[in-house]
């Protein structure tokens, strides 16, 4: 599900995100030449904890507007292009599975990706609730809307004072700075988030810099809207 910015709230219904959808299996278009999308990140690696996406969001809706389908081999990743597809290799116990990257998440450091049901299933790592992973981008099924610029998630919050607090410091040196709300199980969250990058490096750096200056733990985020 694309967040609402703030300024866009008005009689707006509330948002909820999961995870979802189609079996890359069962796609019926196929991936194209990786050339045609410079920047694109053909043969990413990340190696991190996984964990996986469950009953309660079955039948939400994802990032690219698709129906969360726990039994569909698909995936959350916080930056990869939505319509990636990523071969995922389970450290522990050797399995993999191919899925497809429709959603955005998991909003945790320390977290790489969220898996649905069957990809949890496919790795033997359902009992558990988490596995150390390694992912591999094998392919991309492109969107008319692109791959999106990328954003410094700095902060997020129940209360909407604290998050406009928060932008309020933030905006001393980024001042393309948002609030965004997103309705989820737990409640309502209000995301902080700032800038507009093309490269992953230039996120990143601006993430460690407001981490050190402001003693933050900022994620860097891709926006699909």
């Amino acid at each position: 599900m694309r967040p609402v910015p703030l300024t866009k709230l008005t009689s707006l219904p509330m948002v909820v995100i999961g995870l979802g959808a189609v079996l890359y299996q069962g796609c019926t278009t196929a991936p194209r030449p990786i050339d045609r999308f410079p920047g694109y990140p053909i043969g990413f690696v990340e190696r991190g904890m996984a964990s996986w996406y469950g009953p309660g969001f079955h039948g939400n809706k994802t990032a690219n507007g698709e129906r969360y389908d726990m039994y569909k081999l698909t995936a959350a990743h916080r930056t990869l292009p939505l319509g990636s597809v990523a071969v995922v290799h389970s450290l522990t116990s050797g399995r993999h599975v191919t899925v497809r990257i429709n959603d955005r998440g998991p909003f945790a450091r320390g977290r790489v990706l969220d898996l649905s049901l069957a990809g949890a299933q496919a790795l033997g790592m359902v009992g558990n609730g988490s596995d150390q992973v390694e992912l591999r981008v094998v392919g991309y099924n492109s969107r008319p809307e692109g791959m999106g610029v990328l954003r410094v998630q700095v902060g997020a919050f129940a209360d909407l004072q604290n998050a406009r607090a928060l932008l309020a410091q933030v905006q001393r040196d980024f001042a393309d700075g948002r609030i965004i709300q997103i309705d989820l199980q737990e409640g309502r969250r209000y995301r902080v988030q700032i800038g507009r990058f093309m490269t992953e490096q230039e996120a990143q750096m601006a993430a460690s810099r407001l981490d050190r200056t402001l003693n933050l733990q900022s994620l860097v985020v891709r926006d699909d809207s």
